[in-house]
């Protein structure tokens, strides 16, 4: 497998691609997709137009494009990227096809052909003590101690994605009306597509939120219908902003840490200790078994080796 590189700036300028690229933006907004999605999926064919079919073909016009064009793009990411960025960019790439194929009620260019293969990989979760050094650092009485905390903890309980933890919504005078029921140790999430669904989290994820919101009464903006907000009385955080915290907890502990990385371990852990496969794509929010699959196979791995222990070790 090709080592990953570090990505070089990206020529976007597709030129008379553009105006059809326009009308695919126009329709994902329609159908409701999120933001970062309709980036990633227009990018993807601005991209190609401008790095592949305006450098390296004759085309002017995306009736023009054949397989062996998608082919040869392929060849060039594989090239230089990893496999599973270059996967990324073909399913990009195939939902702009498949969206202009019926739209003109032409052939798909794409219709045939499969995407990258992509190499299993060890699904990077925490050590406890991984987790409780993390945790060590922000276990002051200040707010952005408690604030921290509390996205910690909802982050190891639930799994959610990053946009999801900063889209959290509270409603200070009428908690009900907000996302989170600390009562219940329930919370509503927003995931993608903008579809909600409900999903769990333990006590010590309550009391470290409980703490917070103590505290968050008295923040200039604690009218703010986010839960999450800045220190020294600043705005609401962004997905950024929370991506940022994480980052530098994790210095702070020495612990390699990033977001999604919770998400690798509720996932891991919830499977390694017998819960049910249905349920945790429910409580994940997948559509697609894909990401159950790989999870899966972590689990099944560390049970072996906890099983050569014992049978091997006699531990």
């Amino acid at each position: 497998m090709t080592a990953s590189r570090p990505r070089q700036p990206k020529s976007l300028i597709a030129g008379p691609f553009q105006p059809v690229i326009n009308s695919f933006r126009l329709h994902l907004s329609a159908e409701g997709k999120s933001p970062k999605t309709i980036r990633t999926y227009v990018e993807a064919a601005q991209w190609f137009a401008a790095a592949h079919l305006l450098a390296h073909t004759g085309h002017t016009d995306w009736s023009d494009v054949t397989a062996d064009d998608v082919r040869a793009w392929l060849v060039y990411l594989l090239d230089q990227y990893s496999d599973s960025y270059a996967n990324n960019q073909y399913r990009a790439l195939q939902q702009f096809f498949k969206w202009y194929a019926d739209e003109e009620e032409v052939g798909n260019p794409m219709g045939r052909l499969k995407p990258p293969k992509v190499a299993e990989k060890i699904v990077p979760v925490f050590t406890e003590e991984e987790l409780n050094l993390l945790s060590k650092t922000c276990k002051g009485k200040t707010f952005v101690d408690r604030r921290d905390q509390a996205i910690i903890e909802l982050f190891k309980a639930t799994g959610i994605r990053l946009g999801e933890m900063a889209g959290i919504c509270y409603d200070p005078e009428h908690p009900e009306r907000g996302d989170i029921d600390l009562e219940r140790r329930e919370l509503r999430v927003t995931g993608k597509g903008r579809k909600e669904r409900m999903v769990k989290f333990g006590y010590n994820a309550a009391r470290a939120v409980d703490r917070y919101l103590r505290l968050r009464g008295k923040h200039s903006y604690a009218h703010s219908p986010k839960l999450w907000l800045g220190i020294n009385n600043r705005q609401p955080m962004t997905a950024n902003g929370i991506y940022q915290m994480i980052s530098r907890r994790g210095d702070e502990a020495g612990v390699v840490v990033h977001p999604h990385k919770f998400r690798h371990h509720f996932s891991h852990s919830w499977l390694d200790k017998g819960g049910n496969e249905g349920d945790l794509m429910e409580l994940n929010g997948w559509t697609s078994p894909q990401m159950l699959r790989r999870y899966g196979a972590s689990a099944r791995n560390v049970r072996a080796r906890r099983t050569y222990d014992r049978i091997m070790n006699g531990e």
